[in-house]
């Protein structure tokens, strides 16, 4: 329980016992519980889609996402930022794509996708039922951190995602299934998530192998973000 403990407290603003975090073990034993973490939190977002809803609908997803950013800190949305700037300023030299990727400084191209993702999943939350979108969205994000350990290096030492590394493969592999039923269980929309989840992370993977030869945390962060986004707008569609 201290592994689910580290995981709330690293992916999300909720407050947990600060002394988990000097636990190594815990630390690795943590990654298996980021989907239950995205639940979670999609969980939270449902139940404030269901206190307002009858609000005007742009309102309500405006308020819903600002919730969102607020819960989780914008933790990803940095990652997003940072990946963002370092892709394109390190025209395709992986030394200055991972040395763009350490600058505290936000450029224009991190801008643009900040916005730009942020538009669409404000567009998906005010065009479709909370249902299952706002359940999905978060789950099948914290899922595909998840995939991103079990199936690409991490190459950048000392990162925050470093002792992740050493989080078992086969317990990992087990919640990735359930994870797949539970999506396929919830119907139309929750096989259309997924796949859209499974086709974008094989995308983020082979971008990642050829440029950086693996991952670091802020390519994880776009990565959630990224399928936040893209789930959302599968939900509203299907």
């Amino acid at each position: 329980m201290r592994g689910l403990l580290v995981a709330i407290g690293f992916l999300t603003r909720i407050p947990v016992p600060a002394a988990v975090f000097g636990d190594a073990d815990a630390r690795i034993r943590s990654l298996p519980w980021y989907p239950l973490v995205g639940l979670l939190l999609g969980g939270l977002l449902y139940a404030l889609a269901w206190a307002i809803h009858g609000w005007p609908p742009l309102l309500s997803a405006a308020v819903i996402l600002a919730a969102w950013v607020a819960l989780t800190g914008a933790l990803h949305l940095d990652g997003l930022a940072d990946s963002a700037d370092a892709w394109v300023g390190g025209i395709g030299d992986r030394a200055r794509t991972l040395a763009i990727m350490k600058d505290p400084n936000c450029g224009p191209i991190g801008v643009v996708a900040l916005v730009l993702t942020l538009l669409l999943k404000f567009a998906a939350l005010a065009s479709a039922p909370a249902w299952p979108g706002l359940l999905l969205a978060p789950l099948l994000a914290r899922a595909a951190l998840v995939a991103a350990f079990v199936f690409v290096p991490y190459v950048r030492a000392g990162g925050l995602g470093e002792g992740l590394a050493g989080s078992s493969r086969a317990v990992n592999a087990v919640v990735l299934v359930l994870v797949a039923v539970g999506c396929v269980l919830a119907g139309l929309r929750g096989a259309a998530s997924l796949l859209v989840a499974i086709l974008l992370f094989t995308l983020w993977r082979r971008a990642c192998l050829q440029r950086l030869g693996g991952m670091t945390g802020d390519t994880c962060g776009a990565l959630a973000e990224l399928t936040e986004a893209a789930v959302l707008i599968a939900a509203a569609v299907a």
